[in-house]
Order: structure tokens, then C-alpha cells, then sequence
């Protein structure tokens, strides 16, 4: 449905653009948990500043600034009214971010504690954000969007195809002739990077980074390849639709090689990630989407059927010798998750305080088990770092929320709003095994994806007169 267009709307495109634009920003700079922001110093040159990720606080800064500017209106109750949220969303959002400021007053590392709690009361104000771009001109911060992820999606297929190749074949030579190749800065650079360690004495390349170089499993901007596959999951869906729409004038074969390459480049930083939650998540979310193509309606059982299977098999296939050591990632994923559960027991009122749960979970991780900093499941940190309040209150809202969403949207005939909803609802299933939560990049995009979708109104259900796609709403 196409929605009215009323005097001022520049203006609240321009708030669209400012949005995809932070948001585009924040994929390529602010790819890194809040937590390690101490490990990432401010840039130097205008080289470093192209080249290397940013602090947080610098976002959070950048983030306040657009925030005051959508919040800070006359009309801002009631346009938040006229989205008619339920009251079982809103409270639980405000109760939420009440109590993590409430946690963090028995925080065990306030260090940790500072670094995070700005952070995800950022992500509240993300939501609400989304809530109030809906009400008018949305799809204008897809341009920004748009531009983070494609140029993160490049760096990745860069990484594959160059850069790692480059730098492993660099260690190699370099520890061959005894680092004689390039200068003392260099080398030294190389150590604190951990790239270069000492053994017996003797400098040498790290065997973990050379082993991490041949898999070549690529991350883009983001802080590791598993947060690449979330981004693929969140955005992917969404340009790729809206870019099916816009290029409906080019010629045909430019159409479909502009579509071709967003495909390739977001597909192929999927694939390279080697990201097995994200694959199966992309083969959730098509198998899902295949009975939305009008011409394919009438076999939607039979194809989704064979492309769960063909998908299923072609994991197994490719993952064999990982399935066959026992999934050993798995298995250390359940280190962190029954770890988390102790410490919410053990703590039920306040938790262990946002972003904490590296400490206690240091005490209580067996002597073999890896360390580990996030629980990698967004939802049980909340119980282990905020207590049983904080979990309770976080899980009602995202579910509660998405639950709600699928109820109004969930038969949608708008191509764009149904991308925007299967991206968004695979992104916070990837949280209960990763921590796109603590990740700036993921967590203000697709809390500002859950925002809009709420604040869109009721989409009218698919019928056979009306299931033909249609420019989108707000167009």
C-alpha cells in the first residue's frame, strides 16, 4: 500500500537518509562488540580512519545525536500512539531497559558494564526509531543500508580472493627468512598483532593465524565470519527485492546482471564465511519465501520440500568432517549456555551486570573448555548478565514483538515488507547462537528493522487477485 504523502515530508526523508546512512556507517566501522571497545584505539592518519573500524563510543555519539532528532518532536507521543503498539511490546521495552540500568548497579566489572549499558539502550532507541520512520517515508535509509553492506559484502569477497592468500603467504616467507625481509617497525607491528610470536626464542608466525588464513573464511567489516552471515540474513533480503523493483525500467540483461552481482557478492560472503548457522538459516528463510512467488504457488509444498532437503544435504556434504570430530563449536557453545544458566541462578535478581558474563564464566568453565567473552546466544545472556527479570522482559518483548509482526504482516502481498520481515525474523533466530546483540552494526539494524515493521500498518493478506508484487509501501 502506497502511504499518503504530507506536506514536510522532506524532512522526514531526510531523517530516513540520516538513519541508513548511520546505519551503513555502523557495517563498516562499528563491526566489533561493545565490550572490546577498549582494544580499539582512535585512528591516526586519514588512511586509519578509512582502513580500520572505529570506537563504539563514537557511534553512540553519532546515534544520541540522530536520536534527539527523531525523538525530540512535538508529535512524537502521538505519532508513537497512532502505531498502535500494544501495550505487552511497550512495556516490556521500557522495563527492559529500566532494569539493565537497575542491573548495573551490582555489576562485577563496571568497566564492562559501561561499555555495554549505553549500548543497549541504544537498541531500544533503535526500535522506537524504526517505529516512527514507518510512519512515513522508510525505505529512503535502504540508500545508506544499501552501501555498508555492499561494500562490506566486497571485503569479504576481497578477503577470499586476495588478502588472505597475501598474508599468509607473507608469514610463510617472512618466518623462512628470519624476518630479514622487511623492517624492525614491521616486525614489531607483526608481534603486537599477535601475528608473530615467539617460540623457544624464536619469532615466529602464529600457527593459529596461518591456520585461521588457509580456511579463509572471510568477514567482511564484521568482527568474525558468523556476524557476516547474520548481515547477509538481515539485509539481503530486503535489496535484493527492492533492487527487483527499481531496475524494472533498465534493459534486460543490465537488470539482470546489477541483480546477479548484489546476489553473487552477498551469496559469496555467505558461502565463504563458512557460517553453518547462517546457512541454515538462508535455507530456513528461502524454503519460507518459495511460496510467495505467484508462478510457484500451486507447487509450494513440493519445491519447499526439495529445497530444505537439497539444502540439508549440501550441509552435510560440505560439513562432513566437521560433523564427524563432533561439532566441536557446538559443543563449546553449551560450555557457554549452561554456564550462563548457573550464573543466572546464582544470580537471580540482578545478574552479573550487562556485559559481564566473561567474569564469572572464568570461574566456572571447565579447566579444557575455551574462554569465551559472550554467551553466543543473545537471549541467555540476558538472564546471565540482567538476572531473571532482565531475561524474562527481553524474551517477552522479542518474541512477544515478532509474534505480533507475523500476525499483521505475515500475509503480506508487499514484496518488500514480507523481505524485510523474513530477514529480520532470521537475524534474531541466528541470536540463539551468536551475539548480533553486543554488535552495533547488526543490533541497530535489525532493531530498527523490527521498529518499522511494527509501526507499518496491518498488510493486506495474498489473494489470487491481488498476489501480483507492487511497489512497496511508502514508495
Amino acid at each position: 500500500m502506497n502511504t499518503p504523502v504530507r506536506s514536510g515530508t522532506l524532512p522526514s526523508d531526510l531523517r530516513s537518509v540520516a538513519l541508513g546512512s548511520l546505519l551503513g556507517l555502523a557495517i563498516l566501522k562499528f563491526g566489533n562488540p561493545v565490550i572490546l571497545e577498549q582494544q580499539i584505539g582512535v585512528p591516526g592518519p586519514l588512511t586509519e580512519w578509512i582502513s580500520r573500524p572505529w570506537p563504539v563510543r563514537i557511534g553512540l555519539i553519532l546515534f544520541a545525536i540522530l536520536a534527539c532528532v527523531f525523538l525530540l518532536r512535538s508529535n512524537t507521543l502521538s505519532r508513537l500512539r497512532q502505531s498502535n503498539l500494544p501495550g505487552w511490546i511497550t512495556w516490556p521495552l521500557a522495563s527492559w531497559a529500566g532494569w539493565q540500568i537497575v542491573s548495573s548497579f551490582g555489576t562485577v566489572d563496571s568497566t564492562l558494564t559501561s561499555l555495554t549499558l549505553p549500548h543497549l539502550l541504544s537498541v531500544g532507541a533503535a526500535f522506537i526509531m524504526g517505529v516512527l520512520a514507518a510512519q512515513t517515508r522508510w525505505q529512503p535509509l535502504l540508500f545508506g543500508l544499501a552501501a555498508g553492506s555492499i561494500l562490506c559484502w566486497l571485503q569479504a569477497v576481497n578477503q577470499h580472493t586476495v588478502e588472505f592468500r597475501v598474508a599468509r603467504d607473507m608469514l610463510l616467507t617472512g618466518e623462512q627468512a628470519g624476518w630479514t625481509n622487511i623492517t624492525p617497525a614491521e616486525l614489531q607491528s607483526l608481534r603486537e598483532n599477535h601475528l608473530v610470536i615467539q617460540t623457544n626464542g624464536v619469532d615466529v608466525a602464529n600457527p593459529v593465524i596461518l591456520d585461521k588464513l588457509r580456511r579463509a573464511r572471510v568477514h567482511g567489516t564484521l568482527v568474525y565470519p558468523n556476524a557476516l552471515a547474520g548481515l547477509v540474513a538481515l539485509t539481503f533480503p530486503v535489496l535484493l527485492v527492492v533492487a527487483w523493483l527499481r531496475t524494472g525500467s533498465m534493459r534486460p540483461l543490465i537488470r539482470v546482471l546489477l541483480l546477479a552481482l548484489l546476489s553473487f557478492l552477498a551469496l559469496g560472503s555467505l558461502y565463504w564465511s563458512g557460517s553453518r548457522s547462517g546457512w541454515l538459516i538462508a535455507v530456513a528463510l528461502v524454503a519460507v519465501s518459495i511460496g510467495r512467488i505467484p508462478t510457484l504457488q500451486r507447487y509450494r509444498l513440493i519445491l519447499t520440500l526439495a529445497f530444505g532437503v537439497s539444502g540439508l544435504v549440501f550441509f552435510a556434504i560440505r560439513n562432513a568432517g566437521y560433523l564427524g570430530k563432533g561439532a566441536t563449536s557446538v559443543a563449546a557453545r553449551f560450555d557457554y549456555w549452561k554456564a550462563a544458566a548457573r550464573i543466572a541462578l546464582d544470580n537471580p535478581v540482578l545478574g552479573s551486570g550487562p556485559g559481564t558474563f566473561m567474569r564469572p564464566y572464568a570461574q566456572l568453565k571447565p579447566p579444557d573448555a575455551e574462554m569465551a567473552r559472550l554467551v553466543h546466544n543473545d537471549y541467555l545472556q540476558q538472564f546471565s548478565d540482567s538476572g531473571l527479570p532482565g531475561g524474562i522482559l527481553y524474551v517477552t518483548w522479542i518474541g512477544g514483538t515478532l509474534i505480533w509482526i507475523w500476525k499483521r504482516q505475515g500475509r503480506t502481498c508487499d514484496p518488500v515488507v514480507w523481505a524485510l520481515l523474513i530477514g529480520t525474523t532470521g537475524w534474531f533466530a541466528q541470536g540463539l547462537s551468536e551475539f548480533g546483540l553486543y554488535v552495533p552494526a547488526l543490533a541497530w539494524t535489525g532493531f530498527t528493522f523490527l521498529g518499522i515493521l511494527a509501526g507499518l500498518p496491518r498488510q493486506i493478506a495474498s489473494t489470487p487477485d491481488n498476489s501480483t508484487p507492487h511497489p512497496p509501501s511508502g514508495s
